[in-house]
């Protein structure tokens, strides 16, 4: 294995201040994922999602953002998941974003809910037909003896759909919403003398505060 205590990298791209980012972080943010998309990143809109269990354990994976609509940061998924259940349980959770081409991180903490049946009908339709099928197969984080049971309940779907124009939704499968109450900016600088400005607010509803932090 590397030797962890050497393994370093500089970062000197761009900089990063409260003016130059402006006063919505919204803007920010979808200015940056453009940015991320035309560097090429790879899947620029993968994002850490971080919930906490019913125990109070927190818990993370990665997931991809579907979506940006007024101001909220949407995902699709099984309702009877992990995450999916920990949400139901206590629906704050945290949403991270990480661009090593352009050396930025993004992390976004807020509450999320569920968005209404029509929005994830209307997403559940735009996906490829394999992924529908998959969503109906999986019962998404259960324990399962082997692969072969999930390909056997995909040959079984297939059947069944095969004569239907349009596979409808799983109930237990849809979109959440995450409302931000706080999103930070980071931009790698040398030295580890990192730019990070955090736009903030206490409820939902309130205007957005602007601070920088110290590295």
């Amino acid at each position: 294995m590397a030797s962890l205590s050497e393994i370093r990298k500089e970062y000197s791209k761009e900089t990063l201040d409260i003016i130059s980012g402006g006063k919505d972080p919204i803007h920010l943010f979808e200015k940056w994922f453009d940015e991320a998309v035309r560097a090429e990143a790879l899947e620029p809109n993968a994002m850490n999602l971080s919930t906490v269990t019913e125990d109070g354990r927190p818990t993370a994976r990665i997931v991809l953002l579907k979506g940006l609509e007024q101001g909220k940061f949407l995902f699709y998924t099984n309702y009877q998941s992990k995450k999916g259940k920990a949400l139901e349980n206590n629906p704050a959770c945290a949403l991270t974003f990480f661009w090593p081409e352009l050396e930025r991180q993004v992390r976004i903490e807020g509450i999320s809910h569920r968005v209404d049946s029509s929005t994830s009908e209307k997403y559940f339709q735009s996906r490829p037909r394999g992924s529908q099928i998959g969503a109906w197969a999986s019962p998404q984080s259960s324990v399962i003896a082997n692969r072969s049971l999930l390909e056997e309940r995909v040959k079984e779907l297939e059947k069944k759909f095969k004569d239907k124009a349009l596979i409808p939704k799983p109930h237990q499968w849809g979109g959440y919403a995450v409302d931000p109450v706080e999103i930070e900016f980071w931009q790698g600088r040398p030295s580890r003398l990192h730019d990070r400005i955090v736009f903030s607010k206490k409820d939902v509803k309130d205007t957005w505060t602007i601070n920088r932090l110290a590295p």
